[in-house]
């Protein structure tokens, strides 16, 4: 058959989430697997606190701590390897949904960075959807789950 799209090659990147003390039962997982000039993002989620849309970014730092007042705050801001505005980070991808039994699933196709440029970064989940204008990273709120990547 022609024209086909191959079908994408094994992850090579990957982060395992873990909840702030708050959200303790939120845990899954986000694979990063090279597709054409991108990556095929796949996350999966448990134990999300309610239904509704949740940010997800890439943030730039691979520091899940949980110090201080702030969740996740040594994580930094999101990636953004080329100085652009919210929502143009390299790092910035779609909200998730979570469901009422506090599950979610996404797999998105970003062409915005390799797997190879996240790996050392963190995975960030947020209490609130992303607006995709508000400066400088969308006004989702507290950060609730994190998880490093790293190589698979």
């Amino acid at each position: 058959m022609e024209n086909q799209t191959p079908a994408p090659a094994a992850p090579t990147a990957m982060a395992i989430l873990r909840g702030d003390p708050s959200h303790s039962r939120i845990m899954g997982e986000a694979t990063f697997t090279p597709y054409g000039r991108g990556t095929l993002v796949v996350i999966r989620l448990l134990g999300l606190p309610a239904p509704g849309f949740l940010g997800f970014h890439i943030h730039e730092k691979g520091d899940c701590s949980t110090g201080g007042d702030v969740p996740f705050s040594s994580a930094g801001g999101h990636y953004d390897p080329h100085g652009v505005a919210h929502p143009w980070h390299a790092g910035d991808l779609p909200s998730i949904l979570a469901t009422p039994e506090g599950t979610a699933f996404l797999a998105v196709y970003t062409d915005r960075f390799r797997p190879s440029d996240v790996i050392g970064r963190a995975v960030m989940i947020h209490e609130m959807a992303d607006d995709f204008h508000s400066q400088p990273a969308g006004d989702s709120g507290m950060r609730i789950a994190c998880g490093v990547i790293r190589e698979a």
